[in-house]
């Protein structure tokens, strides 16, 4: 039987941090563990320097600027799979070939931004997905979300649309030093990780901080700077600007320590295609508080804490009342969440997408 070929995009490794760059390469990971088939074989697209470093059997096709108008570098595959709705690579598709995109969001649906990021957004989405064969959602809610607005996309013909949920290659369960944060060991402290920007929604936990006993520490892997200024003005206003510790540049083993010695994770956010970092705060057994929207419902399920207001008062009421239920028998609520966490592994991840790639 004929080797069928497959081209995985993998460009966003060049944001490490990014939530796309830590998913691909769990799925490369995974595949790399899994048992091939003698029928398919894997190559891995994107920066030279970063997948020579990238430790893996596959071989590898590096990224180059000319790709995004001659697509003569993924001829001889037979599959191509875009990695996200917005690459400017794996565009074109010979008539030969099959073509997978995953669909992380359509977050730009329902943010406040202006009319010019809002056309650029959709069409980079238009032209990642309007020659698919198949659509891959992370989530059901991606899903639902891509159904109820297909009508904004044009195809060639209409892709399957199925789901595979992101899957985590969680850290070995030991203790993690806080290093360069050694001073947060005498602090109890909300953990929270992403972007700063407003849909993540940091600023409802600062307003939070007058009336709870614990710190916030932020993790952010990049910002927008109104938002950040909006953000330092009302610490300010509140005068809690010594209780907020902000850090970027975070490494894994870092972030592993900072979830380890949390009180929780608070991830409020108004828009999320999936939901990662509540994900690695349950798998340490940390009670997390999240928004009822889009995705998050789904990931947390009946586990998670939900905030279904954003005024102060309510958010503050959740929060106690969600530690204090997990207060009562903490080794039994943390081992709860841990084994939720454990159904999003990256190998489950990898199996889903293998049994797609023989099956197209």
């Amino acid at each position: 039987m004929e080797m069928k070929k497959i081209l995985i995009d993998l460009e966003r490794l060049r944001y490490p941090n990014s939530g796309i760059a830590n998913v691909f390469r769990n799925l490369a990971i995974g595949l790399n563990e899994l048992d091939l088939t003698n029928t398919l074989e894997v190559s891995l697209y994107g920066s030279k320097d970063t997948l020579e470093n990238f430790k893996t059997k596959f071989a590898f096709v590096a990224r180059k600027a000319l790709h995004k108008v001659l697509p003569f570098y993924s001829l001889k595959y037979n599959i191509l799979h875009t990695s996200h709705q917005l690459s400017s690579y794996f565009h074109y598709k010979f008539s030969n070939q099959k073509k997978i995109v995953t669909l992380h969001d359509l977050n730009f649906l329902h943010e406040e931004i202006s009319d010019k990021k809002y056309k650029k957004e959709l069409g980079k989405v238009k032209v990642n997905i309007e020659n698919a064969d198949v659509i891959v959602c992370i989530s059901e809610f991606t899903k639902k979300d891509f159904l109820a607005n297909k009508k904004l996309f044009r195809f060639k013909k209409m892709p399957e649309i199925i789901v595979i949920h992101n899957g985590m290659d969680f850290p070995m369960m030991k203790t993690y030093d806080l290093e360069r944060f050694f001073f947060l060991k005498a602090k109890n402290y909300i953990l929270n990780i992403g972007v700063l920007f407003p849909k993540k929604n940091q600023l409802s936990l600062i307003r939070m901080l007058p009336f709870i006993e614990e710190d916030l520490v932020l993790v952010v892997s990049g910002e927008k700077d109104t938002y950040k200024t909006e953000l330092v003005a009302e610490m300010k206003r509140l005068n809690v600007e010594d209780r907020v510790h902000v850090f970027s540049n975070v490494s894994e083993n870092e972030k592993w320590a900072l979830i380890q010695n949390s009180v929780s994770m608070c991830h409020p956010s108004l828009a999320e295609g999936f939901g990662i970092p509540p994900i690695e705060a349950m798998y340490f057994g940390k009670p997390v508080f999240l928004s009822n929207l889009t995705s998050l419902p789904e990931i947390g399920g009946e586990v998670a804490n939900y905030f279904t207001s954003f005024e102060t008062h309510e958010m503050v009421s959740v929060y106690q009342k969600g530690m204090s239920k997990y207060n009562l028998d903490k080794l039994v609520n943390s081992e709860k969440l841990t084994t939720w966490s454990k159904r999003y592994n990256y190998l489950e991840m990898a199996k889903n997408y293998m049994e797609l790639y023989e099956r197209i």
